[in-house]
């Protein structure tokens, strides 16, 4: 069943610096709504940027906001999805595609009906969506620090197999992650043998019996790295399993990975910060609805996170409820919001 959230957030007086122009206020005596299309409903990392949407929102006041996506992987869901939402969100959507390309012509008949759409993740806007703006990590640069935190644990003269393995091939930040890391590596450690990245299935039982096989092909691997959340998850529990002595990492701060760290299983993850990006888009999206405040044009970076033994508590602690992790984001929140041009890259760029 696809879940609908409504948010009914009243007004607070909140200091901001211009982004642009400011439009005329709102008049109406109902405030405008704003909407946001997720990937899904099931996986950690998708409720990570719908809660902060919400948060968002809740922090710019003077808004409604709906916030719905299809349960599981869905692409064609989510095009249904988008049309019932563009009825009902006249002040803005944020969207973050399953897949880029299949939602573009949808998107771009919105656009084309004055509502203002962002992307936020998905890794790029795709040619013919009209889209200009989007809210995303460099994915590329976030697989380098991944390669950079797994270099820093191997000799300079590392000679052995690294083994990358995506959960979802094809998808573009998942692409520039596994990039990143491949490019990072030959760079730093050029005498490893670099393998991947090598599918290893969305689905997590799928997902746990590839890197099964993956750790009994490659007995010798120094390194066994994923691009994905399922990736974390399964990585750290087979590393458990095998009591093994190659070294892994991914990205997901899943409670499951993150406890793979703190067990030693997992050497590092890398966090998207998925809650930030949510925040960033729900708070510009509020801001436009209700003042005309303009919306900014290109390819707004956030920000990541290495995730090791030495700030893994701290992280346990934030992601314990949406209220710590509110706590703890407020402030990157107030700052990313403060001056949202000091973040923007064209949006060819975006990787």
């Amino acid at each position: 069943m696809t879940r609908v959230a409504h948010v009914v957030l009243p007004a607070v007086l909140l200091a901001v610096t211009g982004v642009g122009g400011c439009g005329p206020a709102q008049t109406s005596d109902d405030p405008p709504t704003i909407g946001f299309l997720a990937q899904n409903n099931s996986r950690d990392f998708s409720r990570e940027i719908s809660e902060g949407f919400r948060a968002g929102v809740r922090i710019a006041g003077g808004v409604n906001a709906e916030i719905t996506g299809p349960d599981t992987h869905d692409g064609l869901k989510q095009v249904e999805l988008l049309e019932g939402l563009a009825a009902r969100a006249k002040g803005g959507i944020g969207v973050s595609a399953v897949a880029p390309e299949l939602v573009a012509e949808p998107v771009a008949q919105v656009v084309e009906q004055g509502i203002p759409v962002m992307a936020v993740a998905g890794g790029q806007v795709a040619p013919g969506s009209r889209v200009k703006l989007m809210i995303e990590n460099d994915s590329f640069e976030l697989g380098a620090m991944l390669a950079d935190a797994t270099a820093d644990r191997l000799p300079p003269d590392a000679a052995g197999k690294v083994v990358i393995g995506s959960n979802s091939p094809g998808m573009p930040a998942l692409d520039q992650r596994a990039l990143g890391m491949r490019s990072r590596l030959a760079e730093r450690l050029p005498k490893l043998q670099v393998l991947g990245p090598l599918d290893t299935g969305r689905d997590l039982t799928t997902n746990l019996a590839t890197w099964r096989r993956l750790a009994d092909a490659n007995p010798d691997a120094l390194v066994l790295l994923g691009a994905g959340d399922v990736d974390a998850i399964n990585l750290a529990a087979v590393h458990a399993e095998k009591n093994a002595k190659w070294l892994a990492a991914a990205f997901s701060i899943d409670a499951k990975a993150l406890q793979g760290v703190k067990d030693g299983h997992l050497f590092a993850t890398i966090s998207a910060e998925h809650f930030l990006k949510g925040a960033v888009s729900g708070w510009m999206l509020a801001q436009h609805a209700k003042s005309g405040r303009k919306l900014p044009e290109g390819w707004f970076v956030a920000p990541g996170l290495l995730v090791r033994a030495s700030n893994v508590d701290e992280i346990i602690r934030r992601q314990s409820s949406e209220a710590t992790r509110m706590e703890a984001a407020r402030p990157r929140i107030d700052e990313l919001t403060a001056n949202p041009l000091e973040h923007l890259r064209p949006l060819d760029q975006a990787r």
